[in-house]
């Protein structure tokens, strides 16, 4: 696991919630960045009247300053521990996502945000959920969780139940996974998801397009249910398979775009630079 670092995010739009943070917010206060305007009577607070604004008012209006309350938020990991992160080629998706998780949980504590941790294969586990909280050492904890751990399960079934975890206001989810999971399971989790920011990110290896040969006999094996299969590989086979894999990213896109904001790929290992320029301009 890499050493964790820093990354920026904000949410889409304003945020929402009680506690002052680090992010634009609905409500107005008497602090933060200069909002706007208003007379008097829609906010009765002499300790801010912009008296040059009302001199300059010829109906002798009395306005205040109204002023953009910045605003703290939660921030939630929903990760994908069914046996297909397990593979490993020319990085382990696993320790992708764990750099990932930790560097979230750290980034969050920084920004003053909540983060909780939700990690699913056929269910829930209760061994990697943690509800969103702001107390210290979160990001020692997540790596703690992910040591030594191997995605065994048969499926990602649990990811559709992750949303009835997160109630309340609207928070800043990333979806972390392969995604190499049936269409209809991943609509399923983002429609649970839905209502919240959503930032799905994909978790890759470049060894699982750039290493098949040209020809030859390839053992595959499913990682999930553990069968193996012997394949003939030859040119044209190779080139379908690249075709389908070019298919099948376009169709998450246009899936996760509907959902939530575009996917970002992580391909064999974290780039936090390309990830928070990415989350800052999504």
């Amino acid at each position: 696991m890499m050493p964790a670092q820093e990354i920026t995010y904000r949410p889409r739009g304003r945020a929402e919630g009680p506690i002052i943070g680090a992010h634009r917010g609905r409500d107005v206060g008497g602090a933060g960045i200069f909002r706007d305007d208003v007379t008097f009577l829609q906010q009765p607070d002499a300790r801010r009247i912009n008296l040059r604004a009302t001199l300059r008012d010829p109906f002798e209006t009395v306005y205040v300053r109204r002023f953009e309350q910045r605003t703290a938020i939660a921030v939630y990991a929903v990760v994908d521990l069914s046996g297909s992160m397990a593979f490993e080629g020319n990085a382990r998706k696993i320790d992708i996502a764990a750099d990932l998780c930790v560097a979230l949980a750290g980034s969050a504590r920084r920004f003053g945000d909540a983060f909780g941790l939700i990690g699913c294969d056929d269910k829930i586990r209760d061994d990697f959920f943690i509800p969103a909280t702001r107390r210290r050492g979160l990001d020692v904890e997540t790596s703690r969780r992910f040591a030594e751990f191997v995605p065994t399960g048969r499926s990602a079934a649990g990811l559709a139940k992750a949303g009835e975890l997160i109630s309340g206001l609207r928070k800043l989810v990333f979806l972390i996974s392969d995604f190499h999971l049936p269409l209809t399971a991943i609509e399923a989790a983002l429609a649970g998801l839905a209502r919240h920011d959503l930032a799905p990110i994909i978790i890759a290896d470049s060894a699982e397009e750039e290493n098949l040969p040209s020809w030859g006999l390839l053992s595959l094996r499913d990682l999930e249910s553990g069968r193996n299969r012997l394949v003939a590989m030859r040119p044209a086979l190779r080139d379908k398979w690249r075709t389908e894999a070019a298919e099948r990213r376009e169709a998450l896109r246009r899936m996760f775009s509907f959902y939530g904001r575009t996917p970002f790929s992580i391909v064999d290992r974290l780039d936090v630079d390309r990830l928070s320029r990415h989350l800052l301009g999504a």
